[in-house]
């Protein structure tokens, strides 16, 4: 007969149940950070962008990979994903969810989207072989939006320093921590850290704008 306490459970149920316990107290307690780094987001901090982006990036792009299964797409719907939770972070509503929730759900529409992206392109190109003909209007318009939407992001990028565009792209476009980056560069943390929160500061006034 299993051995019981005074509650009536067995040791491995109290374990369990402690476990359970404790995973949904460490949930909480990151909700209510990512909260704060947020609010931090929002007021144009990009030291709290970075600690977001490194708190939450690897789940953001495993869910991206498991909708596009393609790394090299991931990769870059992930840092999109980003971008847009930068340029956006003012949106972000707790009444309708936690912070990890919203990246998620920008993070599936963005995946979404490159689905059908790549999708209506080869349709587009099957249809040009067989007929010659152009695809449908609503297929067109939307590669149209896509490749603008990418110029967009290029030209900003054009308008920062040399280093402030290096450090971001390694940062962002890389995936590399603020580290790795002062790493490759040889120079300062607090140099790199500058850099970027100074040319994320000129992106988001750029991409607001256009």
């Amino acid at each position: 007969m299993p051995v019981t306490n005074p509650e009536g459970n067995t040791p491995a149920e109290d374990v369990c149940s402690a476990d359970a316990a404790g995973a949904h107290g460490a949930r909480t307690t990151e909700s209510a950070e990512l909260y704060e780094t947020m609010a931090r987001v929002a007021n144009g901090d990009a030291d709290a962008f970075a600690e977001l982006y490194d708190r939450t990036s690897a789940r953001v792009h495993g869910m991206v990979l498991r909708v596009l299964r393609d790394p090299g797409y991931a990769e870059e719907t992930t840092q999109e994903v980003f971008l847009q939770a930068w340029r956006t972070a003012s949106n972000f509503d707790p009444a309708r969810g936690s912070v990890l929730s919203w990246l998620m759900t920008l993070a599936h529409r963005r995946a979404v989207d490159r689905v059908r992206s790549e999708q209506a392109g080869t349709d587009r190109e099957a249809l040009y072989e067989t007929t010659n003909i152009a695809g449908p209007f609503d297929h067109v318009t939307e590669e149209v939006t896509r490749r603008l939407e990418h110029q967009s992001v290029l030209a900003c990028l054009d308008s920062l320093t040399d280093t402030q565009r290096e450090s971001v792209a390694m940062a962002y476009y890389d995936g590399r921590t603020y580290r790795e980056v002062a790493s490759q560069l040889g120079v300062a943390l607090s140099t790199v850290k500058t850099r970027i929160r100074d040319g994320l500061t000129r992106l988001r006034g750029c991409l607001g704008g256009l």
